[in-house]
């Protein structure tokens, strides 16, 4: 749509049908912009100062938001400059597009000398220059700084909203401190700011993490109790929370009240279920639900295909998770490495190193490049079943990859070692060929 907008609006420049003017060009320049096209909205503006319409602030900003998003930051601070140069006023919400593009950079000298240029020009930093500051300290885990803004915030008279509690509370969360996340979500009720079904959400997440279950359910019921309905996002992460501590009796029960009053699962809620079941050896019931995917084709992805291959192989039917690995292409799902990991690791668990590494040399066929988790599966393989001169092959294919030895491996290769000291001419060779 916005490709076929800018050939109309292109056309009847050319034609000459139309002089467009300053507001069609931004609605055309922002359309390009929303689509992801950097260097289009940057030509138009480009062809705003060969004819009669000169650029204004708002094309600027388009272009300069533009870049921003594409990690450009450098050019969009020469946008800046030469928007000064030319005598046209950056505002607020120009500033706002590049800190934001800096702090996710980390490049908190330039976001410091942005935030003082725009004292300069008269122009404080407003609730959403702030909340951009203090999401990207969370986002670097320095969570106290972000709440010292918070404060400088109040301090200048500008309010902090809901989005500022929720990145601090995150933040915190983020760092696994959630006394500290709780008190800040007590200030937030405190200063009477509704609490977001965000806000319950970062908190249930928050206490999920940490297995503090009970306290999740809590804050569950609570969101009801205060007119809110918990949404897709609360029940996946409630359901995820139960089956990493066992509770899959009260998981069942929150997906039928899901199913008859909340809201329609998504594929992540069936994903966590299959991963639930198949952890606990609820094999019958993952291959149900499953087969229930699976005939409705657009609730099924290649990340479900891997549960499913990782929950038969751990379970023991190895060759009903190669039937289905198998007919992976003629369903039209293109294979990832974890899909060939995962069978890979299933064929190890069985001793059968052959396949295993048949599988290995199959998806480098498929131009699926293996990483280090799939020569570590192998060399533990080998090892665990003492196949010393093969896992020598393998050691030597890994490094010479660049790839490394988790600690799984290592564990292992030093039992070895303690029982067949040979091994250790090995090592040395390893370590020089990896420098």
């Amino acid at each position: 749509m916005a490709m076929e907008m800018r050939r109309i609006f292109l056309r009847k420049c050319n034609e000459k049908i139309c002089e467009p003017d300053e507001v069609m060009y931004a609605i055309v320049m922002n359309g390009l912009s929303k689509r992801g096209h950097t260097q289009k909205p940057l030509s138009l503006l480009r062809l705003m100062e060969q004819g009669n319409t000169k650029p204004k602030t708002i094309h600027y900003n388009i272009v300069i938001d533009a870049l921003c998003n594409d990690g450009n930051s450098d050019t969009a601070i020469n946008f800046l400059n030469e928007m000064k140069q030319k005598g046209i006023h950056p505002v607020i919400s120009t500033y706002n597009s590049l800190i934001d593009s800096l702090c996710k950079l980390g490049q908190w000298e330039m976001v410091k000398n942005l935030f003082s240029e725009m004292v300069n020009l008269n122009m404080y930093p407003d609730v959403r220059t702030f909340n951009i500051l203090t999401d990207g300290l969370c986002k670097e885990g320095k969570v106290e700084d972000a709440e010292e803004v918070m404060k400088q915030m109040v301090e200048k008279g500008v309010e902090p909203n809901v989005i500022t509690y929720n990145v601090i509370m995150d933040g915190y969360c983020l760092r696994g401190q959630l006394y500290k996340a709780r008190r800040i979500f007590y200030i937030l009720i405190d200063k009477g700011i509704e609490p977001t079904i965000f806000s319950y959400n970062i908190l249930i997440n928050g206490y999920c993490k940490k297995k503090k279950i009970d306290k999740a359910m809590q804050l569950f019921c609570e969101i009801s109790q205060k007119g809110l309905k918990p949404d897709i996002v609360s029940y996946n992460t409630i359901l995820q929370g139960l089956f990493e501590v066992g509770r899959i009796g009260v998981a069942k029960q929150l997906f039928v009240e899901m199913v008859s009053t909340g809201p329609v699962p998504n594929l992540s809620t069936h994903n966590t279920l299959l991963d639930g079941y198949f952890k606990y050896g609820l094999v019958e019931e993952a291959m149900s639900l499953f087969n229930k995917l699976e005939r409705k084709t657009e609730n099924i992805d290649i990340v479900s295909y891997n549960i499913i291959i990782n929950g038969l192989c751990k379970n023991g039917k190895l060759d009903e998770a190669y039937a289905i690995f198998e007919k992976l292409s003629s369903v039209g799902l293109i294979l990832n490495v974890r899909t060939y990991n995962t069978m890979i690791t299933g064929f190890c668990l069985q001793g059968l190193l052959d396949e295993a590494k048949d599988m290995l040399r199959k998806m480098e066929g498929d131009n699926c490049l293996p990483n280090n988790v799939t020569y570590n599966v192998i060399v533990q393989g080998y090892l665990r079943c003492r196949k010393i001169n093969e896992m020598v092959t393998f050691m030597n294919e890994m490094t010479g990859r660049g790839f490394s030895f988790d600690a799984t491996t290592a564990k292992l290769l030093v039992k070895e070692i303690s029982e067949n000291t040979s091994i250790l001419e090995m090592i040395p060779k390893l370590h020089t060929e990896k420098k």
